[in-house]
């Protein structure tokens, strides 16, 4: 299967579904990264982008796409970036795309959200994930990452200068992942879980 995981910002993606991206490519899937932003008012763009090649040298995924967006300035560009990751979905063909939930407080993850919404409107199996800064998040869709969370927090590591930007002291986004995988377990009633909400999700019989 072709896999589209979207995200507003290096480390998005493996925050939250990283655990998930790393089975299916375990399993022989191909996955794609979309990344719209450098995300350079979280840091320097060039060195937020080698973060992230370094977490794709561990996650593996077929390929990293960049987008062309300016971090914190998507909500203005929502046309544009409905255009543009049609063209992405129109290249890779996805049997499941994943992207930001739309309900966060951080106005990128909201505007990316809301464009994927349009641009996935004849796409099947359609799930998003949480971020740190996701709001009312009750995830129905539960995938058990217990044999992939350490792979997953090696990839999060990789982004070093997010590690502790989680704004919450003594706290870093390992250990704000970590406790988050061991409540959605709690939830999907398995020791570690990444949890979604399907915009759409087919159950083939």
């Amino acid at each position: 299967m072709n896999i589209l995981a979207i995200g507003a910002h290096p480390d998005d993606i493996e925050f939250g579904c990283g655990g998930t991206l790393l089975k299916y490519i375990r399993k022989g899937h191909n996955v794609y990264l979309l990344v719209m932003t450098e995300g350079h008012k979280g840091g320097q763009a060039k060195l937020r982008r080698m973060e992230q090649k370094s977490a794709a040298a561990i996650l593996k995924p077929q390929e990293v796409i960049w987008g062309t967006y300016r971090d914190t300035e998507l909500s203005p560009k929502m046309n544009e970036m409905v255009q543009d990751i049609e063209a992405i979905l129109e290249r890779v063909q996805p049997h499941f795309t994943f992207v930001n939930y739309d309900e966060d407080t951080h106005q990128d993850h909201r505007a990316l959200a809301k464009a994927a919404i349009s641009a996935t409107r004849y796409v099947k199996n359609v799930l998003l994930y949480e971020g740190p800064t996701s709001q009312n998040f009750s995830p129905t869709v539960f995938v058990d990452i217990r044999e992939t969370l350490e792979e997953k927090m090696q990839v999060l590591l990789a982004h070093q200068s997010q590690v502790t930007k989680t704004n919450i002291e003594g706290l870093s986004i390992v250990d704000i992942s970590r406790s988050t995988a061991v409540f959605r377990g709690i939830s999907g009633r398995v020791q570690y879980a990444e949890g979604f909400m399907p915009l759409r999700l087919f159950i083939n019989i």
